[in-house]
């Protein structure tokens, strides 16, 4: 989610962007801030139907509003800390994962202006990022069942170092400087053999370099940005993976590359 709103924040220009996860069903506290300059938001417990925020959750759809405080199609529970942070035009995007609303990203400006469809876009977008990682977190276990223990937060933290490794590659004009960093990546990659593990594959660099982008929750777009290759591109790597590997989808992939010791 943190990389999600940075990522958001630098493409629209919007001042604030923050978003939580929900815990019990019904309410989410934010967890991520990003550009605020007062800690009014950190923490906040948003319930279902109060607020923009709980509108979004309620309704399970993106809900915007030019001018926070003077609204009428919201309440306004949330009017003391959002004035505090001087929020007048704010966005609410729902994280939905299998119909299920996960949790919301916000962004906001500190004007009473329109949120454009640009910014609109890049917020459904930055929301489906963190759907595909919250997808892929729910869906490893049951697929990686017989292959040990799923990895806990600390190889989370490896596996994104070695997406960040690999998208540098490429921008590193010193060949062996390159080829050393690649060989780094190479060791974080090796994985001991194990039942159900598939053998004698091998993917391009840049099929790599895809999937390990793919397997931080990234959409094809995302990736295309990242590595500066065009959508259309993305998909045929893609495509070429999951054929080597067997798989029926990005998951599929993501899990039998982390199999066969090809991803972290």
């Amino acid at each position: 989610m943190r990389a999600a709103l940075l990522r958001l924040r630098r493409t629209t220009g919007l001042q604030v962007v923050f978003g939580g996860l929900l815990h019990d069903g019904r309410r989410l506290r934010i967890a991520e801030v990003d550009g605020a300059v007062t800690p009014a938001l950190h923490g906040l417990s948003i319930t279902a139907g109060n607020g923009l925020g709980g509108r979004c959750l309620a309704l399970s759809r993106p809900c915007a509003v030019t001018d926070y405080a003077s609204a009428r199609h919201i309440t306004h529970e949330y009017d003391v800390p959002v004035a505090a942070e001087g929020l007048r035009s704010v966005v609410a995007v729902p994280v939905v994962v299998r119909r299920t609303v996960r949790g919301v990203l916000y962004g906001a400006l500190r004007e009473a202006v329109p949120i454009g469809e640009r910014v609109l876009d890049a917020a459904v977008a930055a929301a489906r990022d963190v759907e595909q990682a919250l997808a892929v977190r729910d869906e490893a276990p049951r697929l990686l069942a017989g292959g040990g223990p799923a990895p806990g937060p600390a190889w989370e933290e490896v596996r994104q170092a070695h997406g960040e490794l690999r998208e540098l590659a490429p921008l590193i004009g010193d060949p062996e400087v390159r080829a050393r960093l690649l060989a780094v990546c190479g060791r974080l990659e090796t994985a001991p053999a194990g039942p159900g593990r598939p053998a004698g594959v091998t993917l391009t660099p840049r099929e790599t370099d895809v999937l390990a982008a793919v397997a931080s929750g990234a959409t094809n777009a995302a990736v295309a940005h990242r590595l500066g290759l065009r959508p259309e591109t993305v998909k045929g790597y893609l495509r070429s993976t999951m054929r080597k590997l067997g798989a029926h989808n990005r998951l599929e992939a993501v899990v039998a590359a982390r199999r066969a010791g090809l991803l972290p």
